[in-house]
């Protein structure tokens, strides 16, 4: 019996030519606006390339093939990034959350999906431990289902 391959899905977040920085400047809420450059300018500084505006919502630097657990399907995704949202910052660390092990504790006020992080602000965290999670997640040393 032939074994099956796995495909790569087409996802429907998909990277753009877009540009981050007006993207970043049209975020009306003075706060959600600060934090985004402070993130922008971190993860650059990590992963030392440039960020890519993924469907006009998402900010990503570089790219890895995601697994579903449920699904067992692939897809390309961003290895770090975040999202300015409505209500609060989304993280990505490119790994499931459980996976992000003690940091966690000392990490601050934040809500946890299940690859994500949610903040209000930068201020409710401590950027140290957000700078070594980011550090990690872009080594790839935080786990691999993700």
């Amino acid at each position: 019996m032939a074994v099956k391959e796995a495909k790569l899905a087409e996802n429907k977040i998909k990277p753009t030519a877009n540009d981050v920085l007006v993207y970043i400047q049209g975020i009306e809420e003075p706060q959600k606006l600060e934090d985004s450059l402070v993130l922008l300018n971190l993860l650059k500084e990590i992963s030392k390339t440039e960020p890519v505006l993924w469907s006009n919502s998402f900010i990503g630097f570089g790219t890895k093939i995601h697994k579903s657990v449920a699904s067992g399907r692939l897809s390309e995704w961003m290895r770090i990034g975040f999202a300015a949202r409505k209500g609060n910052l989304t993280l990505y660390f490119g790994t499931y959350i459980n996976e992000l092990g003690n940091s966690l504790e000392k990490l601050g006020k934040y809500k946890s999906g299940m690859g994500c992080l949610y903040i209000k602000k930068l201020s409710y965290v401590n950027m140290d431990v957000l700078k070594e999670l980011y550090i990690a997640a872009w080594k790839n040393e935080l786990g691999s289902n993700y």
